[in-house]
């Protein structure tokens, strides 16, 4: 039987892509140190994904998922196009071919970091849809880890973004004002927002000139202070999973994230 959620509100902020470049590792590292980024996901493919498990050890407090990557698509002409994909069109609708490559992942992501991710993601979301989603269901399971979407102990909020449905910039979606006020409003329980902090553009990504104004809001002293005035209490993907949902309140675990 899962444990009750507990009291009070606690957020688990997490990072996505950390690996893909340098840029984006230098970016997540700030919005962990000088911010409120408790977490982040590995995207394991990616040139800088045994930079982002070093620089992941240095910070131990900094929790390391999976970010399960299957391809990336970039809305152009009026419609999505694939910018790379990890399986041909034939693979990526085999649950046998697509369980193969995530345990690939997996693997790659315990030789680079030494250890199971505590938690599981994917890149685009794109364990919505079949096969990803029961594949990665399942590899939740085995790991005994939360999968974004997949716990209903954990509420997910997207709204810290700064494009809209079709690609189109909304920078009023990354500022710390808005930040603050999502924070300030979270429901109790547990919910993780989701954040694509990033310095530099050598990633080459569609997402690119957002993420260092994410990291400037997500370092901004307002949100921290809106967060603080709202009585959340930051959290890992770590520490849920050392003490369960119903033990954060009890183990201290959920103690406000606090600058070094």
């Amino acid at each position: 039987m899962s444990s009750p959620t507990p009291p009070g509100k606690f957020v688990i902020v997490n990072a996505d892509d950390f690996g893909y470049s340098a840029g984006i590792n230098r970016g997540i590292i700030a919005a962990h140190v000088r911010g409120i980024v408790t977490s982040t996901s590995v995207m394991v493919r990616w040139p800088a994904a045994a930079e982002a498990a070093a620089v992941g050890r240095d910070h131990p407090d900094l929790s390391l998922g999976l970010h399960v990557d299957l391809g990336e698509w970039a809305y152009r002409d009026g419609g999505w196009a694939p910018v790379h994909t990890v399986l041909s069109e034939s693979d990526a609708a085999s649950p046998a071919a697509v369980e193969a490559e995530v345990a690939r992942q997996v693997d790659a992501f315990r030789a680079l970091a030494g250890r199971d991710p505590t938690h599981l993601d994917s890149h685009q979301h794109a364990h919505r849809s079949e096969p990803l989603r029961s594949v990665l269901a399942a590899a939740g399971a085995r790991l005994g880890v939360p999968v974004r979407h997949g716990d209903p102990r954990v509420r997910y909020c997207g709204d810290f973004y700064g494009q809209g449905r079709h690609g189109e910039p909304y920078p009023q979606g990354i500022t710390a004002e808005h930040l603050a006020h999502a924070l300030s409003t979270v429901a109790g329980g547990v919910t993780e927002f989701a954040c694509h902090p990033g310095l530099g553009t050598d990633h080459g990504s569609a997402y690119a000139d957002e993420r260092g104004a994410e990291v400037d809001a997500l370092c901004h002293p307002a949100v921290r202070a809106a967060a603080d005035a709202a009585g959340v209490r930051f959290v890992s993907f770590r520490a849920l999973g050392r003490t369960g949902i119903g033990g954060l309140r009890s183990s201290g675990l959920g103690r406000t994230h606090t600058l070094p």
